[in-house]
């Protein structure tokens, strides 16, 4: 009876599921990781070469469209999570079996949940609402947090390598909510806003290798979900997607401060340009003074 059991349980987490499951969600952390490891070292450079002391008017513009577009993926998500062919259907218990029904796809729906709620702080923070500055940096921390905490408890009886693999995501999910609460008292770190983008792009390729690993979608061999190797190659494989991640914000902070720079050079080769003929023309203007007072 056991064994019948434990094979019941398996055959049904398979079916709960599946590759798309995991692409998706890591197609969203990996796109907004990119463009946050592109957006700040901009900001920040960008500042530091104009020396303004208030924000630009159109990053605040790029943080309200953020925030629209965090809520169409998270739309995108909760409906494709209920509406799949083998989804709740938003049908939370079945009384004819009494039994929950698809809770894996209704957990994916509440994590896509808070991360609307982001977005909506997000725009309502530069809206006439007059929303407490921080409250939108403290919204996305309760949603990475509340992410962490479903995946948690997401893994529990699992097989051995379905609990590792998902539990190494908790480390890129405590510690970005962590850091992202400071950004509530440290706005507009560039260390943390850093921080926050390496860890979101490592959630993002994560997402993808989990796919990858047990739910391989061109087939082939399945893992052994009792090999010890087997943990001790994705627990190593996850800091090489840490490294890489790394890599990428290294080489987009690289191409920030390049374009920067050379914006400020062509700038300023303008305004050269632009002292010089002024002071051709004052020049020639005290020539012909001189001339004329000459005549006179």
């Amino acid at each position: 009876f056991s064994s019948r059991q434990e094979h019941f349980s398996a055959s049904r987490w398979t079916v709960m599921a599946n590759f798309k499951g995991h692409a998706l969600p890591g197609s969203f952390f990996l796109l907004f990781g990119l463009w946050w490891s592109v957006k700040y070292p901009l900001r920040y450079l960008s500042e530091k070469v104009n020396k303004k002391s208030h924000r630009n008017h159109c990053y605040q513009r790029l943080d309200v469209i953020e925030g629209g577009t965090k809520i169409i993926f998270a739309l995108i998500g909760m409906l494709a999570e209920q509406f799949v062919p083998d989804g709740p259907h938003l049908y939370l218990y079945s009384g004819e079996e009494r039994s929950w029904v698809k809770l894996m796809n209704w957990q994916h729906t509440t994590m896509y949940l808070f991360y609307g709620l982001s977005g909506v702080v997000d725009v309502f923070t530069y809206s006439p609402l007059k929303v407490p500055l921080g409250l939108d940096r403290l919204m996305l921390s309760v949603a990475v947090f509340v992410e962490g905490f479903l995946f948690y408890y997401h893994v529990l009886h699992r097989p051995m390598l379905d609990q590792h693999i998902h539990s190494l995501l908790l480390i890129a999910l405590f510690g970005g909510a962590f850091s992202i609460l400071l950004e509530v008292f440290l706005r507009d770190n560039i260390v943390l806003e850093l921080f926050r983008a390496s860890l979101t792009i490592l959630q993002g390729t994560w997402f993808w290798q989990i796919g990858f690993v047990l739910f391989p979608p061109w087939g082939g061999p399945a893992w052994k979900e009792d090999d010890h190797d087997n943990i001790m190659f994705v627990t190593m494989c996850f800091f090489w997607h840490y490294a890489a991640a790394l890599l990428i914000m290294i080489a987009n902070y690289a191409l920030a401060y390049c374009c920067i720079r050379r914006c400020k050079r062509d700038n300023g080769e303008i305004d050269i340009g632009l002292g010089v003929r002024k002071q051709k023309s004052d020049k020639s203007s005290h020539v012909a003074l001189l001339n004329g007072s000459d005549e006179e």
